[in-house]
């Protein structure tokens, strides 16, 4: 029995069925798997004109040769981007993580504000919050995806959090396995999310804001983040953004 096929008997997620997408929405709500479908995916504006990411180009050749794999988008789901993958024979998941984040922050407080005058607050510190945020989120077994598009979500989540985040990421990928990252060089003017239209472009979608940017990563800080992974690449566009290509 190979490598794949181990995975799905043991630890892969459902759903197991070709051409469908899991979607979850919030800490600890996970939405039953879907078909694909632009209820789910979003719109899809295939007439724009996309960002050509040479990031996005060494992803894929990283995945050759991988065959049917799983891949876990954490961005909001875009039809055209699970499609792309679910026409290479990836199963595809999405969380969308900025989303989850503010959820939980946001009803987080409210319960704060509900707490009599000598509460114990140890469990509200940021390191605390990101721990309890982390027991409901990306509940996945080790090593079940081979890919995984992280995007610029680094950049907007404390630190405290980020830390953690990685860690349970590098969890996730299997060896062999590749995650594509983005960073922004200086803080962004608007923010985006993003979608794959080809093999060579991006789209980068105007969006609202959940949080503003807390940090401007240095080459030595992302290493540190990702030195669990034996490889990495960057490439740097003109518009100032980092892409970076961790292989475990």
């Amino acid at each position: 029995m190979n490598l794949f096929s181990k995975l799905r008997a043991r630890n892969s997620p459902s759903p197991h069925q070709r051409g469908q997408v899991s979607v979850h929405g919030n800490v600890g709500t996970a939405v039953a798997a879907t078909p694909v479908s632009a209820t789910h995916a979003g719109p899809d504006h295939s007439s724009r004109t996309g960002r050509l990411s040479n990031g996005l180009k060494e992803f894929l050749f990283q995945l050759e040769g991988i065959g049917h794999g799983h891949l876990l988008d954490l961005g909001p789901a875009r039809q055209t981007t699970i499609t792309f993958f679910i026409e290479r024979g990836y199963k595809v998941y999405t969380e969308d993580l900025l989303t989850t984040w503010k959820s939980f922050l946001d009803a987080d407080e409210q319960r704060v504000r509900e707490f009599p005058p000598d509460a114990d607050r140890s469990e509200i510190t940021p390191a605390a919050r990101a721990e309890r945020f982390l027991e409901n989120t990306l509940r996945y077994p080790a090593d079940t995806f081979d890919a995984m598009l992280l995007w610029d979500l680094l950049d907007y989540l404390d630190g405290e959090l980020v830390s953690r985040l990685v860690a349970r990421v590098t969890s996730l990928v299997r060896d062999g396995g590749v995650v594509l990252a983005m960073f922004h060089m200086r803080k962004p003017e608007a923010f985006h999310r993003y979608r794959v239209l080809n093999a060579q472009n991006l789209e980068l979608i105007p969006a609202q804001c959940p949080f503003v940017p807390q940090r401007i990563y240095k080459n030595r800080e992302i290493s540190d983040l990702f030195r669990s992974f034996r490889s990495s690449k960057t490439f740097v566009g003109r518009d100032q953004l980092r892409e970076s290509l961790f292989v475990k």
